[in-house]
């Protein structure tokens, strides 16, 4: 079997974000990019951007990816945070929540400084290693 012969992937599963987005959009009827980006309160150029691809979307922050699956579910479409995650290649972060943020804070403010800079190089570390 040559590669002219192999059957070509099923692409719906692997969507980049740019592709997702502007699927899903276009699958929700009367909304538009720019309603999207500001229900989810982003510039519309930064959304434009990540639809053509001229921006980066591997910094784009959790809580936006978030928000953004949150907006295009109450639209009525079809999606998860997962997808969205998946779609930029990282991994969904674990939930945050008040309590376990407080208790960390808590514990990052009785280090030395030299605690603190080690505390966050290794939070770095950890962030690194879960995007790969």
């Amino acid at each position: 079997m040559t590669e002219a012969d192999a059957v070509p992937l099923d692409e719906s599963n692997s969507e980049d974000l740019a592709a997702l987005l502007a699927r899903l959009v276009e699958e929700t009827p009367g909304k538009t990019q720019k309603d999207l980006a500001r229900e989810v309160g982003i510039s519309y150029p930064t959304l434009n951007a990540w639809l053509n691809r001229k921006r980066g979307m591997s910094r784009v922050h959790p809580e936006t990816l978030r928000t953004l699956a949150a907006v295009l579910r109450r639209w009525g479409a079809d999606v998860t945070e997962q997808q969205l995650f998946e779609a930029i290649g990282r991994p969904v972060p674990g939930p945050s929540d008040e309590e376990s943020e407080e208790r960390l804070l808590a514990i990052y403010r009785q280090l030395s400084v030299n605690g603190q800079k080690a505390l966050l190089e290794h939070a770095r570390l950890l962030q690194r290693s879960s995007r790969s």
